[in-house]
């Protein structure tokens, strides 16, 4: 039975005065949704971040506007507005679709599935998203802001097809809107300029700080990361942080030097000699804008593959080797890639051994109890993007992805072969192998804590799986 309004007035104010409401979760019984929320919001306005993550580089960086800035409420509404399909035209996509929390909010194919067909460009990460200084967003940076970018996919032909006017209209007429908008802006009036700020608050909420490296970084002696080598780190990513810091050598600080991991504006970093896709300066019109895009943060970077706006490399090893080798004398390429002001592209050569240092160190920027966090979440019991859904990667699933007590795997046309299954930790030890004959196989969680771990099948494929 559909609770009464006045079961939803009830738990919209106990969610605007931080009260604790015991209640079933929010359902409709027309479509089937069924949202799981706490009784009192997550914290999102108020993260305690490392010192690191406050000081004025980054508390300038920040790109949270004064008239929208981040309430537990308005992100609690944004969470689930970004995981509901209810946004887009035939109820098939969600912005969670092309952005995975398991992937640190991108998505691991080259190009996205929007509800009408493949999407442009690659989609990038979202973590970090408020430490972008500029503010402007997409790879072509052609949204002014967070507010701005946030409905430009709802409303594209490819992407989500929705009309503005049509999302209000079908939003406000689900029985569980008018509480959380009630509970996020103090009325239940459902408006676009509503969902545009909750879903930014929700986004810029999305900071990344509990990996190896925010560790490591917390107990190093005081001063800039690149001064001493961080306790906790194996030599090889000590080695790794020096070349990532080190001007002479890799020099890959010029651009991602903050703790936030990403550039303060667009780069040209020499992908093409010739730029099919012109970027920034296809949106300016300027010139010595051709070949520019928008600089992510790294941090998650060895979830986030395949690489670049376009996705073209499909490994971080390549990432690695085009700025190692690869990179191009574009008119336009960016200066820290130079050999001086105006000159040819930087060689590093660096070995095999430090390019496999320099990979280990961006490995360590791996956060798992971000892609865990049941804060940036599906919030749905079933439906838009649930969790317990097989997920697919060439050919095999692997479900519910997170995963609690029991995991299965799925193989896709299997002839009745053998196959060996190993459980990897997200550090890459081995903690077990399972023999099975497909299609299906289950195996029991065996007090692993919650994190990132990866399957690996005996064929080569490689899924990665959330514990929670």
């Amino acid at each position: 039975m559909r609770p009464p309004l006045a079961t939803f007035v009830l738990i919209a104010a106990a969610i605007t005065l931080g009260i604790a409401w015991h209640a079933p979760a929010l359902s409709t019984e027309a479509t089937g949704d069924c949202l799981n929320l706490p009784d009192v919001p997550f914290n999102y306005a108020n993260i305690p971040l490392p010192f690191y993550l406050q000081v004025p580089v980054l508390l300038d960086a920040d790109n949270t506007p004064p008239n929208n800035p981040i309430t537990d409420a308005g992100a609690t509404l944004g969470r689930v507005l970004f995981y509901d399909k209810k946004l887009s035209a035939n109820e098939t996509v969600a912005c969670a679709s092309c952005h995975k929390q398991e992937a640190s909010f991108s998505d691991n194919n080259v190009l996205s599935e929007g509800f009408a067909g493949l999407t442009g460009r690659h989609s990038m990460s979202l973590a970090m998203a408020r430490y972008y200084q500029n503010g402007h967003f997409f790879w072509d940076e052609r949204a002014p802001n967070l507010e701005a970018q946030v409905l430009t996919p709802i409303q594209d032909p490819i992407e989500m097809g929705m009309n503005l006017d049509e999302m209000v209209s079908r939003l406000a007429n689900t029985d569980y809107y008018p509480p959380l908008f009630e509970a996020a802006f103090g009325t239940p009036g459902v408006t676009a300029n509503r969902v545009s700020r909750a879903l930014a608050q929700f986004v810029r909420s999305m900071v990344s700080y509990q990996s190896k490296y925010d560790l490591a970084r917390q107990q190093a002696p005081p001063g800039p990361p690149e001064l001493a080598p961080f306790p906790g780190f194996t030599p090889q990513e000590n080695l790794g942080k020096t070349i990532f810091f080190d001007p002479t050598r890799g020099n890959c600080a010029a651009c991602h030097g903050t703790d936030a991991f990403n550039a303060p504006g667009p780069r040209n970093n020499g992908l093409d000699l010739v730029s099919e896709d012109p970027g920034v300066g296809g949106v300016t019109g300027n010139p010595l804008q051709i070949g520019e895009f928008k600089s992510p943060s790294l941090r998650n970077i060895s979830l986030t593959a395949p690489y670049m706006h376009d996705g073209r490399f499909a490994t971080l090893e390549a990432v690695i080797e085009h700025y190692n080798s690869g990179v191009q004398p574009h008119p336009n390429l960016s200066g820290p890639l130079r050999q001086g002001p105006g000159g040819p592209p930087r060689r590093l050569n660096l070995t095999p051994a430090e390019k496999a240092a320099l990979l280990a160190f961006l490995q360590t920027l791996e956060d798992p109890s971000f892609i865990a966090d049941e804060r940036w979440s599906d919030p749905f019991c079933t439906g838009p993007v649930a969790a317990t859904e097989p997920v697919r990667q060439d050919g095999w699933h692997i479900f519910p992805n997170p995963a609690s007590s029991t995991v299965n795997v799925r193989i896709d046309a299997d002839t009745g072969q053998a196959y060996q299954l190993r459980l990897l930790s997200a550090g890459g030890q081995l903690l077990r192998s399972y023999s099975f004959e497909g299609p299906e196989y289950q195996f029991q969680r065996e007090g692993w804590p919650a994190g990132l771990y990866y399957l690996h099948l005996s064929d080569g494929r490689v899924k990665p799986l959330v514990l929670k």
